[in-house]
């Protein structure tokens, strides 16, 4: 699906049942619909959904929430809808957050990705993001995370 026929827009509640169906079909560790709710009402949290620009039915095929606080920004969660994957969504996201972070004064960005993606991992070294560290059995105490970061 062309980008142009795309578009990113902030998350709403009426998005929450699709966003947490991606969630839960794409994560060991997935979010509840409460902790979604929680980050878009915090102060320093932006989430934001792709959707397809379908006239009758525009469908959820991605999203992205993130904290930009002082000139630091944190990814917290990316996710495709498995029907989408590897067509450059999340390519797209992280463009989009990089941008948005960037015009409101960002200099590091902070993630942490299972050392068990071998995709993420790719994506994020391709946004210069370099490995600082590992927490050891971050996810569910079964998968190591690696701590990434950057600085513009």
């Amino acid at each position: 699906m062309p980008f142009r026929e795309c578009t990113i827009r902030k998350m709403e509640p009426r998005d929450l049942d699709e966003v947490h169906r991606i969630e839960t079909a794409s994560s060991p560790t997935p979010w509840s619909k409460q902790m979604f709710i929680e980050e878009m009402a915090h102060s320093y949290a932006f989430c934001f959904v792709m959707t397809s620009k379908e006239p009758a039915d525009p469908q959820v095929i991605g999203f992205i929430c993130f904290r930009n606080v002082g000139e630091e920004s944190e990814l917290l969660t990316i996710c495709v809808h498995p029907g989408h994957r590897h067509m450059g969504v999340g390519r797209e996201l992280m463009q989009f957050y990089t941008a948005y972070s960037l015009q409101r004064g960002m200099k590091t960005f902070h993630l942490e990705v299972s050392r068990a993606n071998p995709f993420a991992l790719r994506l994020y070294c391709s946004f210069s993001y370099l490995p600082v560290g590992v927490s050891l059995k971050f996810y569910r105490g079964e998968f190591d995370a690696v701590r990434m970061m950057k600085r513009v």
